[in-house]
């Protein structure tokens, strides 16, 4: 059977990560971007340098009729989905909460939290054996922020990855039955663009890496390493699970 994975913000940092280590893995894969059409056409172009059917579908998480017409649109290029990393996500600027915009946070709540609970409910009525799936996997992208709680940065963002804990959790014990497993992955301190496109904190890797134990930010594709297992039939007795790939944060 093909497998068809969705990464929702896969045009950069982690998500483009995942979309070129699954392009290896023989994964058929739908991109979704928000609005950098050329950032998603070269990691496109990369995916299907390897092999793979790679479909780039602009489309904002954060928007209910976005999210239907992407899924709607992976339905129609790649076929029936069984995968999903629900991976797009914002910060918000670095601020202590006082100090937050009431649209940042909103921004942060209704991508992070509401999209990706839409997100997923769109796959799980392609996927759930139910509506006439086949089962399959999905991973949410996490933080350990949820655990830490990001004073002085961003809490609202921290309390946004709470939420996907939770999720995670209990779409694992509904969706089992169903034959989807659903696990996360919470990045530590990763060096990605995020901190200077969405943070405003260009300087904030290197401010944090001293304080982490293994004494270095961690890498996009060290993060997708493990999404891709968490995906994988290797990890087909693992479900409920929210794996840090934080070095020792």
């Amino acid at each position: 059977m093909s497998k068809v994975l969705l990464v929702t913000g896969g045009s950069r940092g982690i998500g483009a990560a995942v979309c070129r280590l699954a392009a290896k893995a023989g994964y058929a894969i739908a991109l979704n971007y928000l609005r950098d059409t050329a950032a998603a056409e070269k990691v496109a172009l990369a995916c299907r340098a390897e092999g793979s059917a790679c479909e780039a579908l602009m489309g904002d998480m954060a928007v209910e009729a976005d999210i239907e017409r992407v899924f709607a649109e992976t339905d129609k290029r790649l076929g029936r989905l069984t995968h999903l990393v629900n991976n797009a996500g914002v910060t918000g600027r670095s601020s202590p909460l006082d100090a937050a915009s009431l649209e940042a946070i909103r921004a942060t709540i209704d991508l992070n939290v509401t999209g990706a609970i839409l997100v997923a409910r769109a796959a799980i009525k392609r996927m759930a054996r139910r509506h006439g799936g086949s089962g399959g996997a999905m991973v949410n992208i996490s933080s350990v922020a949820a655990g830490i709680g990001s004073p002085g940065d961003y809490v609202w963002y921290a309390a946004s990855k709470g939420a996907i804990d939770s999720l995670t959790i209990g779409l694992a014990k509904e969706l089992a039955t169903e034959g989807i497993r659903v696990n996360a992955v919470s990045p530590g301190m990763v060096d990605t663009e995020i901190h200077a496109l969405s943070t405003g904190d260009a300087g904030r890797v290197d401010r944090i890496a001293p304080l982490i134990p293994i004494r270095r930010v961690g890498r996009p594709e060290e993060i997708a390493s493990a999404v891709l297992y968490l995906l994988s039939v290797e990890a087909s007795y693992i479900t409920g699970a929210n794996l840090a790939v934080s070095g020792g944060r």
